[in-house]
């Protein structure tokens, strides 16, 4: 029988391409999401792409006796996989009460259920903005780095969320590894899935194709006056197949291994810090298309320069990146062109 795992946000970007990683690796997957920013056809994506149909559920996380109906109903589940969860920093900003709600709530159901229905294992989507604005001294950062002050709501969200899932394991039966990412892009290799966002997208990746499709007219580059080799931000790229990868090395550890009130922390980076100036160069050498840009004032939220070393999850979980930065934009253009293909280039909530 293969083990179940419950995948929430499992149509969102992250969600959808972790999904397809499991169902390669032998397990079966139950999920929900409430398409807040996302849509229901990514489901049809991933079946077509896996030739396996998804359990689905469509409630929201925030909804406690929802979340208890569907661990009552005796699903067997061996662990969850948690990325359902608001992520524009922007958003969070103008917003910040909606985020918090959303995100630390969700996450407050799920690990409760978790822990009254016995399902011990708990892997959480985090971020590298937990660390705040890492001074030059400090890169890359380690997971042993202290967090500064989160720069948004959103990274504050997701340092509750570490913060809460660290002491709920110290006295539970539940075991949890939060897996901070550090930019994740790119798309299925096969074309056949991708990120879209029900909203505009503001990530730098999915702003570049849509200026080269002419989805939009440019995209902004928020500031080039800062401390960096080039004037704007850097930031460490990794293809969102090799997070997907990340997170099913993740949970076969925890099922393998049948830890007692196991925490940790791992970071999914390359190692390598690339400029946004960088990333747009490397996606027209790689696609030979151009992408218009305007500079504009920087942006609230943003920090300067971020990058990882990876060494702890190559170590912890056997998980390098394997793919290049020119992977990634090649991916991302492949699949831009497929949205064009389905009419959903222009797609808005």
């Amino acid at each position: 029988m293969k083990p179940k795992i419950l995948v929430t946000g499992g149509s969102g970007y992250i969600g959808s391409h972790t999904i397809v990683e499991l169902i390669q690796n032998g397990f079966e997957v139950i999920s929900v999401d409430n398409f807040l920013n996302s849509i229901p056809n990514v489901y049809d994506w991933i079946e077509n792409l896996t030739n396996q149909k998804i359990v689905k559920h469509e409630f929201d996380l925030r909804d406690s006796q929802k979340v208890n109906s569907l661990f009552s109903e005796k699903i067997n589940l061996k662990g969850v996989i948690h990325f359902a969860a608001l992520k524009s920093v922007p958003d969070s900003v103008e917003n910040p009460s909606f985020c918090f709600d959303n995100n630390n709530n969700a996450l407050l159901n799920i690990a409760s259920a978790c822990v009254s229905f016995n399902i011990p294992n708990l892997i959480f989507s985090s971020s590298c903005s937990v660390y705040g604005n890492v001074s030059a001294d400090m890169l890359p950062v380690m997971e042993k780095t202290p967090l500064g002050e989160a720069e948004s709501p959103y990274a504050y969200s997701k340092q509750n969320g570490e913060v809460f899932l660290k002491y709920i394991c110290n006295v539970k039966k539940i075991n949890s590894i939060c897996l901070r990412y550090f930019n994740p892009v790119g798309a299925h290799e096969s074309g056949l899935l991708g990120e879209l966002p029900a909203k505009r997208v503001n990530n730098l990746v999915p702003v570049i194709t849509q200026a080269a499709a002419g989805v939009i007219d440019a995209f902004t580059v928020f500031g080039n006056n800062w401390n960096t080799r080039d004037g704007s931000c850097i930031r460490d790229y990794i293809h969102v197949s090799d997070i997907a990868s990340a997170h099913v090395l993740a949970l076969q550890k925890l099922i393998e291994s049948k830890p007692s009130n196991y925490y940790d922390i791992i970071n999914l980076g390359s190692g390598k810090g690339v400029s946004v100036f960088e990333a747009i160069q490397a996606f027209e050498k790689t696609t030979g298309q151009k992408a218009p840009y305007l500079i504009g004032e920087r942006r609230a939220g943003d920090v300067e320069s971020i990058y990882s070393n990876p060494q702890k999850a190559e170590r912890v979980l056997g998980w390098t990146p394997q793919k290049s930065i020119e992977d990634m934009m090649a991916s991302a253009w492949k699949w831009q062109l497929r949205l064009k293909e389905l009419g959903l280039a222009k797609h808005k909530l």
